[in-house]
């Protein structure tokens, strides 16, 4: 993953919690001197390495931690220069959701060798839809349902999600919004 996703982690960490906690994650986590560079890759570990760092510091499940990742992204981004991207997707809660791999293929210009998820809108209703989703990385549903909620905060209104299929690498999430 690139730097920019460890960065967000770090800030998350450090606006919830304080410098020194961060310095804690990421001791356990095996990275005591790293500094994040913002388009450098990273392997896969260190994000998971972190997240099971921060949950074993904070005493709070993995899943929460990624949930609260997700709902941090869709702000971090936005403010950190991305906002322009995001404006581009959609102007309403379903229309974006629907143009995720659109922007995910924007987003590839910017960041060489991204492998970004996969986005499938079904079943749209004007207050539901089922997101299918599939990935090349395993167990990132619940920053999915992050995202969610976060984006519905984005467009202003109230998201519930449920997630209904589930395997280490693919979802199908009932997104409910009023």
């Amino acid at each position: 993953m690139y730097g920019l996703i460890n960065i967000a982690i770090k800030d998350l960490v450090t606006e919830g919690y304080g410098e020194d906690a961060w310095n804690r994650i990421r001791e356990r986590a095996g990275l005591k001197d790293t500094e994040f560079i913002l388009m450098d890759q990273y392997e896969d570990s260190v994000t998971y390495d972190l997240v099971g760092a921060a949950s074993e510091e904070l005493g709070v499940p993995p899943t929460k931690i990624l949930e609260a990742f997700g709902a941090y992204w869709t702000k971090y981004t936005a403010v950190k220069g991305y906002g322009p991207l995001l404006d581009s997707a959609g102007t309403n809660f379903p229309e974006f959701l629907q143009n995720l791999d659109l922007m995910h293929t924007r987003v590839g210009t910017m960041f060489p060798d991204f492998v970004p998820p996969s986005f499938e809108c079904r079943d749209i209703t004007e207050h539901s839809l089922d997101l299918h989703y599939t990935s090349d990385r395993e167990g990132l549903q619940h920053l999915v349902i992050g995202l969610l909620h976060g984006l519905g905060e984005r467009f202003g209104i109230e998201v519930t999600v449920e997630m209904r299929d589930s395997t280490p690498t693919n979802a199908i999430f009932h997104v409910q919004w009023s």
